[in-house]
Protein backbone atom coordinates (compact mmCIF):
# COMPACT_ATOMS: atom_id res chain seq x y z
CA UNK A 1 0.00 0.00 0.00
CA UNK A 2 1.48 3.38 -1.01
CA UNK A 3 2.18 6.06 1.58
CA UNK A 4 -0.40 8.88 1.54
CA UNK A 5 1.03 12.19 0.37
CA UNK A 6 2.18 14.69 2.95
CA UNK A 7 -0.46 17.33 3.72
CA UNK A 8 0.09 21.05 4.20
CA UNK A 9 -2.65 23.10 5.85
CA UNK A 10 -3.29 26.53 4.38
CA UNK A 11 -6.37 28.75 4.76
CA UNK A 12 -8.28 25.97 6.46
CA UNK A 13 -7.63 23.35 3.77
CA UNK A 14 -5.33 20.32 3.78
CA UNK A 15 -3.44 20.30 0.49
CA UNK A 16 -1.47 17.35 -0.82
CA UNK A 17 2.16 18.46 -1.06
CA UNK A 18 2.56 17.20 -4.63
CA UNK A 19 3.55 18.78 -7.90
CA UNK A 20 1.57 17.94 -11.02
CA UNK A 21 3.74 15.00 -12.10
CA UNK A 22 3.66 13.38 -8.67
CA UNK A 23 -0.09 13.95 -8.30
CA UNK A 24 -0.74 12.46 -11.75
CA UNK A 25 1.24 9.36 -10.83
CA UNK A 26 -0.83 8.86 -7.65
CA UNK A 27 -4.07 9.39 -9.58
CA UNK A 28 -3.04 7.03 -12.38
CA UNK A 29 -2.19 4.29 -9.87
CA UNK A 30 -5.74 4.25 -8.51
CA UNK A 31 -7.89 1.32 -9.72
CA UNK A 32 -10.44 2.57 -12.27
CA UNK A 33 -13.25 0.64 -10.59
CA UNK A 34 -12.59 2.12 -7.15
CA UNK A 35 -15.30 4.38 -5.68
CA UNK A 36 -15.45 7.81 -7.30
CA UNK A 37 -12.85 10.16 -5.86
CA UNK A 38 -12.66 13.90 -6.49
CA UNK A 39 -9.48 15.82 -7.25
CA UNK A 40 -9.99 19.53 -6.63
CA UNK A 41 -7.50 22.23 -7.66
CA UNK A 42 -8.31 25.51 -5.90
CA UNK A 43 -6.60 28.70 -7.00
CA UNK A 44 -6.80 32.22 -5.55
CA UNK A 45 -10.30 32.72 -6.96
CA UNK A 46 -11.56 29.57 -5.20
CA UNK A 47 -9.92 30.53 -1.91
CA UNK A 48 -11.40 34.01 -1.94
CA UNK A 49 -14.83 32.58 -2.76
CA UNK A 50 -14.58 30.12 0.13
CA UNK A 51 -13.94 33.01 2.50
CA UNK A 52 -17.22 34.58 1.32
CA UNK A 53 -19.25 31.38 0.94
CA UNK A 54 -18.06 28.96 3.64
CA UNK A 55 -20.94 26.59 2.85
CA UNK A 56 -18.77 25.41 -0.05
CA UNK A 57 -15.96 24.26 2.24
CA UNK A 58 -17.16 20.62 2.51
CA UNK A 59 -16.76 20.23 -1.27
CA UNK A 60 -13.05 20.88 -0.78
CA UNK A 61 -12.46 19.28 2.60
CA UNK A 62 -14.15 16.04 1.53
CA UNK A 63 -12.23 15.75 -1.75
CA UNK A 64 -9.93 12.76 -2.12
CA UNK A 65 -7.06 15.00 -3.23
CA UNK A 66 -6.70 18.76 -2.88
CA UNK A 67 -3.98 20.43 -4.97
CA UNK A 68 -2.87 24.06 -4.99
CA UNK A 69 -3.41 25.62 -8.42
CA UNK A 70 -1.65 28.93 -7.86
CA UNK A 71 2.01 29.88 -7.95
CA UNK A 72 0.95 33.35 -6.81
CA UNK A 73 -0.67 32.00 -3.64
CA UNK A 74 2.37 29.84 -2.91
CA UNK A 75 4.74 32.78 -3.28
CA UNK A 76 2.59 35.14 -1.26
CA UNK A 77 2.27 32.55 1.50
CA UNK A 78 6.06 32.29 1.58
CA UNK A 79 6.39 36.07 1.80
CA UNK A 80 4.11 36.00 4.86
CA UNK A 81 6.15 33.20 6.44
CA UNK A 82 3.47 30.56 5.89
CA UNK A 83 4.14 27.04 4.73
CA UNK A 84 2.56 26.29 1.37
CA UNK A 85 2.25 23.05 -0.61
CA UNK A 86 3.79 22.36 -3.97
CA UNK A 87 1.86 23.72 -6.94
CA UNK A 88 -0.06 21.37 -9.25
CA UNK A 89 -2.22 23.35 -11.66
CA UNK A 90 -5.27 21.74 -13.20
CA UNK A 91 -3.86 22.51 -16.64
CA UNK A 92 -0.57 20.75 -15.90
CA UNK A 93 -2.35 17.83 -14.25
CA UNK A 94 -4.67 17.25 -17.21
CA UNK A 95 -1.80 17.55 -19.68
CA UNK A 96 0.32 14.98 -17.85
CA UNK A 97 -2.54 12.51 -17.46
CA UNK A 98 -3.33 12.79 -21.18
CA UNK A 99 0.27 12.68 -22.37
CA UNK A 100 1.77 10.10 -19.99
CA UNK A 101 -0.88 8.02 -18.28
CA UNK A 102 -3.91 7.52 -20.54
CA UNK A 103 -3.54 4.20 -22.38
CA UNK A 104 -5.30 2.55 -25.32
CA UNK A 105 -8.31 0.71 -23.96
CA UNK A 106 -8.91 3.28 -21.20
CA UNK A 107 -12.21 5.06 -20.88
CA UNK A 108 -12.39 8.81 -20.32
CA UNK A 109 -15.53 10.80 -19.59
CA UNK A 110 -15.70 14.53 -20.24
CA UNK A 111 -18.43 16.76 -18.86
CA UNK A 112 -18.03 20.21 -20.33
CA UNK A 113 -15.81 21.29 -23.24
CA UNK A 114 -17.41 22.50 -26.47
CA UNK A 115 -18.13 19.61 -28.86
CA UNK A 116 -16.03 21.08 -31.66
CA UNK A 117 -12.91 20.58 -29.51
CA UNK A 118 -13.51 16.83 -29.16
CA UNK A 119 -11.63 15.80 -32.34
CA UNK A 120 -8.47 17.48 -31.03
CA UNK A 121 -8.86 15.70 -27.70
CA UNK A 122 -9.46 12.35 -29.42
CA UNK A 123 -6.33 12.87 -31.50
CA UNK A 124 -4.36 13.14 -28.27
CA UNK A 125 -5.96 9.99 -26.86
CA UNK A 126 -5.61 7.30 -29.54
CA UNK A 127 -7.37 4.09 -28.63
CA UNK A 128 -9.15 5.72 -25.68
CA UNK A 129 -12.96 5.59 -25.52
CA UNK A 130 -14.30 9.09 -24.83
CA UNK A 131 -17.82 9.74 -23.54
CA UNK A 132 -18.81 13.40 -23.73
CA UNK A 133 -21.61 15.50 -22.32
CA UNK A 134 -21.93 19.22 -22.99
CA UNK A 135 -24.42 20.35 -20.31
CA UNK A 136 -26.47 23.52 -20.73
CA UNK A 137 -25.46 26.85 -19.26
CA UNK A 138 -26.72 27.34 -15.73
CA UNK A 139 -26.53 23.65 -14.94
CA UNK A 140 -26.04 24.36 -11.24
CA UNK A 141 -29.42 26.11 -11.04
CA UNK A 142 -31.18 23.55 -13.26
CA UNK A 143 -31.91 20.43 -11.17
CA UNK A 144 -32.82 18.33 -14.22
CA UNK A 145 -29.62 19.23 -16.08
CA UNK A 146 -27.52 18.66 -12.97
CA UNK A 147 -29.10 15.26 -12.34
CA UNK A 148 -28.57 14.35 -16.00
CA UNK A 149 -24.85 15.12 -15.65
CA UNK A 150 -24.61 12.92 -12.56
CA UNK A 151 -26.46 10.12 -14.35
CA UNK A 152 -24.19 10.48 -17.39
CA UNK A 153 -21.07 10.08 -15.25
CA UNK A 154 -22.51 6.98 -13.59
CA UNK A 155 -23.60 5.52 -16.92
CA UNK A 156 -20.13 6.10 -18.38
CA UNK A 157 -17.68 4.98 -15.67
CA UNK A 158 -14.16 5.90 -16.64
CA UNK A 159 -10.60 5.81 -15.40
CA UNK A 160 -10.54 9.61 -15.62
CA UNK A 161 -13.62 11.83 -15.57
CA UNK A 162 -12.78 15.40 -16.52
CA UNK A 163 -15.23 17.90 -15.04
CA UNK A 164 -14.77 21.09 -17.05
CA UNK A 165 -17.82 23.18 -16.17
CA UNK A 166 -16.26 25.86 -13.99
CA UNK A 167 -16.18 26.35 -10.26
CA UNK A 168 -18.03 25.72 -8.02
CA UNK A 169 -20.25 23.72 -10.41
CA UNK A 170 -17.61 21.09 -11.05
CA UNK A 171 -16.90 20.59 -7.36
CA UNK A 172 -20.62 20.24 -6.64
CA UNK A 173 -20.91 17.79 -9.50
CA UNK A 174 -17.98 15.71 -8.27
CA UNK A 175 -19.50 15.47 -4.80
CA UNK A 176 -22.87 14.44 -6.25
CA UNK A 177 -21.31 11.74 -8.45
CA UNK A 178 -19.43 10.35 -5.46
CA UNK A 179 -22.63 10.33 -3.38
CA UNK A 180 -24.49 8.56 -6.19
CA UNK A 181 -21.97 5.72 -6.29
CA UNK A 182 -19.81 6.52 -9.31
CA UNK A 183 -16.36 5.03 -9.92
CA UNK A 184 -12.97 6.28 -11.07
CA UNK A 185 -11.34 9.64 -10.48
CA UNK A 186 -13.14 12.93 -11.12
CA UNK A 187 -10.84 15.83 -11.95
CA UNK A 188 -12.18 19.34 -11.40
CA UNK A 189 -9.98 21.09 -13.94
CA UNK A 190 -11.88 24.10 -15.31
CA UNK A 191 -10.48 25.21 -18.67
CA UNK A 192 -7.59 22.71 -18.68
CA UNK A 193 -8.92 20.72 -21.65
CA UNK A 194 -9.10 23.89 -23.72
CA UNK A 195 -5.35 24.22 -23.20
CA UNK A 196 -4.76 20.51 -23.85
CA UNK A 197 -6.63 20.63 -27.17
CA UNK A 198 -4.99 23.87 -28.32
CA UNK A 199 -8.28 25.76 -28.24
CA UNK A 200 -6.70 28.34 -25.92
CA UNK A 201 -2.99 29.11 -25.82
CA UNK A 202 -1.27 28.83 -22.45
CA UNK A 203 1.16 31.45 -21.26
CA UNK A 204 4.80 30.97 -22.25
CA UNK A 205 6.75 28.77 -19.85
CA UNK A 206 8.66 31.73 -18.42
CA UNK A 207 5.40 33.47 -17.49
CA UNK A 208 4.14 30.28 -15.85
CA UNK A 209 7.34 29.95 -13.80
CA UNK A 210 7.14 33.61 -12.81
CA UNK A 211 3.55 33.26 -11.59
CA UNK A 212 2.27 35.51 -14.38
CA UNK A 213 -0.03 33.10 -16.16
CA UNK A 214 -2.96 35.10 -14.83
CA UNK A 215 -1.68 38.17 -16.72
CA UNK A 216 -1.54 36.21 -19.96
CA UNK A 217 -5.09 34.98 -19.47
CA UNK A 218 -6.27 38.49 -18.59
CA UNK A 219 -4.81 39.79 -21.87
CA UNK A 220 -6.63 37.03 -23.77
CA UNK A 221 -10.06 37.65 -22.20
CA UNK A 222 -10.12 40.96 -20.31
CA UNK A 223 -13.90 41.39 -20.40
CA UNK A 224 -14.50 38.11 -18.56
CA UNK A 225 -11.46 38.03 -16.28
CA UNK A 226 -10.75 41.64 -15.29
CA UNK A 227 -13.15 41.65 -12.34
CA UNK A 228 -11.81 38.32 -11.07
CA UNK A 229 -8.11 39.09 -11.33
CA UNK A 230 -8.08 42.83 -10.56
CA UNK A 231 -10.87 43.22 -8.00
CA UNK A 232 -11.79 39.89 -6.40
CA UNK A 233 -8.57 37.88 -6.20
CA UNK A 234 -6.37 40.52 -4.47
CA UNK A 235 -8.42 39.75 -1.33
CA UNK A 236 -6.10 36.73 -1.02
CA UNK A 237 -3.51 39.11 0.46
CA UNK A 238 -5.78 39.91 3.40
CA UNK A 239 -6.65 36.24 3.89
CA UNK A 240 -2.99 35.21 4.02
CA UNK A 241 -2.13 38.07 6.35
CA UNK A 242 -4.92 37.05 8.70
CA UNK A 243 -3.67 33.47 8.56
CA UNK A 244 -0.16 34.65 9.44
CA UNK A 245 -1.43 36.65 12.41
CA UNK A 246 -3.27 33.58 13.68
CA UNK A 247 -0.28 31.27 13.21
CA UNK A 248 2.05 31.01 16.23
CA UNK A 249 5.66 31.92 15.45
CA UNK A 250 7.96 28.90 15.16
Amino acid sequence: MSTPPRKVRLLGLDFADLDAAAAAAVIAARPPDAPFAAVVTPNADHLVRLSRVPELLPLYRDAWMLLLDSRVVRRLAGMFGLEAPAVATGADLAEILIARHARPGDRVTVIGLAPHHLPALAARLPGVEIAHLDPPQGMDTNPEAFAAAVDFARAHPARFTFLAVGSPRQERLAAAIAAAGGTGVGLCIGAALEFATGAVARAPAWMQRAGLEWLHRLAQDPERLARRYLRDDPVILALLLRERLRTPAK
